[in-house]
């Protein structure tokens, strides 16, 4: 095969790339692509997820301008309609069913089958006026319980 000239202009004088060191340098570039996508990734699942507070510690202190995620027990005997919006009290897991710590949520969206006085629910909620907290649409979940556990006695 022939040797063709170089265009005028061109600088000739290094010689042509070893292809193993091109492999290694191509390896080294995805490598650390790689490693910086995957540190975002973990940076931001991280900042995006909040910690659930329990009703307690929304009474002691919540900010009206702050999103909540709230997990707790239904109080019995607390759910109510307005037209669309289910009004019910949360409690903490832990109290009685008349729990003093409870908060008022007014949520409107669609509801769990299995939502019930004494359930255990996680919503989103936000500061709304007063006591009231308001909840986020479509945030209800509805945790179910064990069919594990031991069965309580009354």
């Amino acid at each position: 095969m022939a040797r063709r000239n170089p265009p005028q202009g061109c600088d000739t004088s290094l010689p042509p790339m070893d292809p193993s060191r091109k492999r290694r340098i191509r390896l080294g570039v995805a490598l650390s692509a790689a490693v910086l996508l995957a540190a975002a990734l973990v940076y931001t699942s991280f900042s995006a997820s909040s910690e659930a507070v329990k009703p307690s510690q929304l009474v002691a202190h919540s900010d009206p301008n702050r999103s909540y995620h709230l997990t707790g027990k239904v109080v019995d005997g607390s759910i109510r309609k307005d037209g669309s919006t289910t009004i019910f009290k949360v409690h903490d897991r832990d109290a009685g069913p008349t729990a003093s710590d409870s908060v008022l949520i007014r949520y409107t969206g669609s509801v769990p089958d299995p939502f019930r006085d004494g359930r255990e629910v996680i919503v989103d909620v936000r500061k709304g006026s007063g006591s009231t907290f308001i909840g986020a649409r479509d945030s209800l979940i509805t945790k179910c319980p064990s069919k594990f556990s031991a069965k309580k006695t009354t």
